[in-house]
C-alpha cells in the first residue's frame, strides 16, 4: 500500500507507510461488525454494537497490525469503540500506519493545514517527501512513570540534509538502542488518559503534541512540527490485546490516519493469560459499559 505524498511531520510522527515493518496478511478478521451505510444516520450506536457484538478474547487475536488495513474505516472505528484504553504503555513498541481498504492511500495533509505556517510546513524545504516514512520512523517509546512519550528516528541524516534539526554540540540529541541499532529520540509528546474523539462513552490514552516545547529533551526544529505551532498533533490509541495498540491520528482535531503500535515480547508473554481471563489493568476510565472479557457464564 503506497502512499503518494508524505509531509515530514507525517512521516516522523504519524508513522511508516506500512511497506517495510509489517507485512499484508491475505484475509480480514474473521469477526463480527453491525451492518451500516454511508450516511451518518446509517453508522451504529457504538453501545448497542458493544452490547450486541462484544469483542471477547478469541476475537482481539484474529485481529492483527497487518490485516486491519483489509477493512474498511467503518470496520476499523467499530473495532476501536469495543475496546478500553487498557494500561498506558512503557519501553519501546513499533509503528506502522495504515489506510483502510477502499481509502485514498493519501494524507492529504495541504487540505487540512490550510494556509499560514502548517501550509508552509506541507513542503518542508520545497520537497514532497514520497518515502521518508518508510525509512526514517520506526515506532515510539513511553516513558509511562513520566507520562513522556518520544518517537523513534533511525536515519538522522536524513533529516539533517533537509536542514531541519538544529545542531547543538552542548545538547546532543538522546538516542535508545532497539534490535543492535541506535536511534534518535525526537518529537517528545505528553501521555494522559483523555476522552476519545470518535467514542466519548470512555477514555483513550492521549499522545499530545500540542505543548511538546514544554517537555524535557524539547528542540525547537524539528519537534515544532508536531506541536502547537506546527501540525497540532494529537494521537489516541486503545489496547487491542496486551503488547498491540490500535491508534488514531489527528491534526488541529481532524482526524488523519489509523495507526498500530506493537511489542512483540509483551504481546507473546501475556497472551495465555489474556485468552484464559480477560483480565487487564485499566488505567483509564472505562465509563459505564463495561468492556467484555469472558464469554457469559464463565
Amino acid at each position: 500500500m503506497k502512499i503518494a505524498t508524505f509531509t515530514l511531520c507525517a512521516a516522523l510522527v504519524f508513522g511508516s507507510s506500512g511497506c517495510g515493518f509489517f507485512d499484508r496478511d491475505e484475509q480480514p478478521p474473521d469477526i463480527n461488525f453491525a451492518p451500516y451505510g454511508q450516511g451518518y444516520g446509517e453508522k451504529p450506536d457504538f453501545a448497542q454494537l458493544e452490547y450486541q457484538l462484544p469483542l471477547l478474547p478469541e476475537d482481539r487475536y484474529k485481529i492483527t497490525p497487518q490485516n486491519l488495513s483489509l477493512l474498511d474505516q467503518e470496520q476499523v472505528d467499530q473495532i476501536y469503540a469495543r475496546l478500553s484504553a487498557g494500561p498506558i504503555p512503557d519501553g519501546a513498541f513499533d509503528g506502522d500506519l495504515f489506510f483502510p481498504h477502499g481509502g485514498s492511500g493519501n494524507l492529504r495533509l495541504s487540505e487540512i493545514a490550510g494556509g499560514g505556517l502548517r501550509g508552509l510546513l506541507v513542503n518542508v524545504g520545497g520537497q514532497k517527501l514520497d518515502a521518508v516514512g518508510e525509512t526514517l520512523w520506526k515506532g515510539k517509546v513511553f516513558y509511562r512513570g513520566e507520562r513522556l512519550l518520544r518517537n523513534r528516528i533511525e536515519d538522522l541524516s536524513t533529516l539533517k540534509r533537509l536542514g531541519v534539526v538544529e545542531e547543538d554540540a552542548n545538547r546532543p540529541l538522546q538516542t535508545i538502542q532497539v534490535n543492535g541499532k541506535e536511534q534518535w529520540l525526537l518529537f517528545p509528546a505528553k501521555l494522559y488518559c483523555g476522552q476519545s474523539l470518535l467514542d466519548g462513552r470512555r477514555e483513550s490514552i492521549i499522545i499530545d503534541y500540542a505543548f511538546t516545547d514544554e517537555l524535557p529533551g524539547y528542540r525547537r526544529m524539528p519537534d515544532m512540527l508536531a506541536g502547537r505551532d506546527g501540525f497540532a498533533i494529537r494521537d489516541e490509541i486503545r489496547m487491542v490485546y496486551p503488547g498491540f495498540y490500535l491508534g488514531r491520528a489527528y491534526m488541529d482535531r481532524s482526524f488523519v490516519v489509523n495507526f498500530v503500535l506493537y511489542n512483540q515480547e509483551i504481546a507473546e508473554r501475556i497472551r495465555d493469560a489474556f485468552m484464559e481471563r480477560g483480565e487487564i489493568q485499566e488505567d483509564c476510565w472505562t465509563g459505564t459499559q463495561q468492556v467484555a472479557r469472558a464469554p457469559a457464564g464463565q
